[in-house]
């Protein structure tokens, strides 16, 4: 039985969406960034401390996930506040970007861990669509203040890379080695 330690919606939709048959069990951990560590090896840590703290059975398999978005060098993760959805959305307004997600596999005493990057090229934003899609609400919970799979993806020109992997899980990445460990229907 595959576990996902992840309390994240669009990750289980994801999974279900691909058939890949799963339980959820939701990790609690600290999600901050440690000072000079880079997103990539962010994203693998929080994904591993996520996989290692929920409990399962020597038999199953757990994924442990975690998604940043960067602009640059800075880490652009679930805004604290509207005002902070504002400031991230203007700063990603008319730029590109990268999209990271660290994934971890805990499977027969086997550690796997890879990161998935999409890079993603945003519209210019004028000051009232920042406005009107900070009120929608759908930015208080995303990495970086926006959903690709929802109102934000009208601000999306273009993507480099796995549509799946902005949304929160590289379904195809995570894919091709729970393929490798065993056969999950």
């Amino acid at each position: 039985m595959l576990i996902l330690a992840s309390a994240s919606p669009r990750r289980h939709e994801l999974l279900l969406a691909a058939g890949i048959k799963h339980v959820v069990r939701a990790a609690a951990i600290s999600e901050e960034r440690r000072p000079g560590e880079a997103p990539t090896h962010m994203v693998m840590r929080l994904a591993e401390e996520k996989a290692r703290a929920v409990e399962h059975a020597e038999d199953e398999i757990v994924l442990g996930a975690d998604t940043v978005v960067c602009l640059d060098d800075a880490v652009l993760g679930k805004p604290a506040s509207d005002e902070d959805a504002r400031r991230m959305l203007r700063l990603l307004s008319g730029r590109d970007h990268h999209v990271y997600t660290g994934i971890c596999i805990l499977a027969k005493g086997a550690t796997i861990r890879d990161v998935a990057s999409t890079r993603v090229f945003f519209e210019h934003m004028e000051e009232n669509e920042v406005e009107e899609y900070t009120r929608s609400g759908e930015p208080r919970d995303k990495a970086g203040a926006y959903a690709i799979q929802g109102r934000g993806s009208k601000f999306v020109r273009s993507i480099q890379g796995c549509y799946q992997n902005v949304v929160g899980l590289p379904v195809s990445l995570v894919y091709r080695y729970l393929r490798d460990i065993a056969p999950l229907g």
